[in-house]
């Protein structure tokens, strides 16, 4: 599996967002996490919206919201939102921001970020 992960401070040590990115399967998946990036915070939010600015394109990705049986998680009560591209199978770096995230009642972001490769 060719994933690789970013973690982007939402708010001055509020929150995270960790970016996990798929190439095989061009899916991109944002976990929202607690100030120490050591537990999943769940957002009532049905999607987060994103953009990327890639091969000289800016490109909009809308995450959904993942329910997980594992984890209980439910649409409208999770911390996973994902979205499917067939450009981010391809495309090698790229930057962008996170759209505005609320959490707990509290508004975050933009919040800027850069995938490597």
């Amino acid at each position: 599996l060719a994933m690789l992960g970013l973690l982007v401070e939402l708010g001055e040590h509020a929150y995270n967002a960790e970016l996990v990115r798929d190439t095989d399967a061009g899916k991109l998946t944002v976990y929202i996490l607690d100030g120490h990036a050591e537990n999943f915070v769940r957002l009532a939010l049905p999607s987060i919206d994103l953009v990327a600015y890639a091969g000289g394109e800016r490109r909009t990705l809308v995450l959904r919201a993942v329910a997980n049986s594992i984890t209980g998680e439910t649409v409208g009560n999770t911390s996973q939102y994902e979205a499917q591209a067939d450009w981010l199978k391809s495309v090698g770096a790229f930057n962008g921001e996170i759209g505005v995230v609320e959490i707990r009642g509290t508004k975050f972001g933009p919040a800027a970020f850069a995938l490597k490769k």
